[in-house]
């Protein structure tokens, strides 16, 4: 038994999940366990599980990667919708079900997350103490992200001016409006005239072969975005993230900001034991699934958790 399809609770809905297994696997014995979280816009079948929780399940570990709530399979009435307090929910939940599995040590019990869910995996560690350590990839503040839009001083009020005029006009009957994150294929980014790196390579992670995928719709709920906006993922990290952490970024920059986010993070978390690695020549979403780039990450995350799980 290499994976395992399972469900687990928040609140009411179910939560998709994949468990996947060390190949020594003996239900007998306890192990430590990892959640890892994907990305904005991404599925458990992508780089959380498929990439990073399969290579820390064949280092050892049982791992957990889920679809968030309203997203992917996982239930939630609001599809498509990217809520906050929501998502760092899951990671909660997803600890609950940890506990309630006979091999997992509830004792070591950590974190990593990729890009949004990187930002995400963070601040649910402020609050969560079961996760132990704490593992990032290209983590994002989606709330800077959010606020930040089109990088005009005012794109925040902009975007929330827009938010709340949709809500009145669904109020009142008008069918939801539902976005998308990036555009739809190679054409439409040309198209739109926009060349930043990350959107050029996340229009080929998402909507290509290489990392295409049914969960991953490119969908997103516009109506319901006012609470991501106001979002801080980082917040208060300086007084409550104290666990052991390893942070990894890519030095090509682009605008989807992880490179500075990760800095962000190194200097502000209160953990004692913390190391940032930053893998050169790299881009965000070459650290998705480019076997190069994937394997420098694991070179040290797998140690990271190693000494700290156990």
């Amino acid at each position: 038994m290499s994976q395992q399809k399972v469900t687990f609770k928040n609140k009411n809905w179910d939560v998709a999940a994949i468990l996947q297994f060390p190949a020594d696997f003996d239900e007998n014995k306890q192990y430590a366990a990892i959640v890892c979280a994907h990305p904005i816009s991404s599925c458990k079948e992508q780089t959380s599980g498929n990439i990073y929780g399969k290579a820390l399940a064949d280092a050892g570990f049982i791992t957990l990667a889920f679809d968030a709530s309203n997203q992917g399979e996982s239930g939630g009435e609001q599809r498509f919708l990217e809520d906050p307090a929501t998502r760092v929910e899951d990671f909660r939940c997803a600890a609950d079900y940890l506990t309630t599995l006979p091999y997992v040590d509830n004792n070591r019990i950590g974190v990593l997350g990729v890009c949004g869910g990187g930002g995400y995996a963070v601040n649910a560690a402020m609050t969560e103490r079961r996760f132990k350590a704490v593992g990032t990839v290209v983590a994002a503040n989606y709330g800077r992200l959010m606020r930040e839009g089109d990088f005009t001083p005012d794109a925040a009020i902009k975007t929330l001016e827009a938010i709340a005029n949709q809500r009145t006009a669904e109020a009142n009957g008008a069918d939801q409006f539902i976005a998308t994150y990036i555009p739809v294929n190679e054409e439409a980014r040309k198209q739109a005239g926009i060349n930043d790196i990350d959107i050029v390579e996340a229009v080929d992670y998402y909507t290509t072969p290489r990392g295409q995928q049914p969960g991953s719709p490119n969908k997103l709920y516009f109506a319901g975005l006012a609470p991501a906006v106001s979002f801080d993922a980082f917040h208060l990290i300086d007084h409550l993230l104290t666990q052991p952490l390893h942070i990894v970024i890519g030095d090509k920059v682009g605008g989807f900001g992880s490179y500075r986010d990760g800095f962000e993070i190194f200097a502000k978390a209160a953990s004692k034991e913390k190391t940032l690695q930053i893998v050169p020549d790299t881009s965000h979403y070459e650290l998705y699934d480019q076997p190069e780039a994937t394997g420098k990450a694991l070179e040290q995350l797998i140690p990271f958790f190693k000494k700290h799980l156990g």
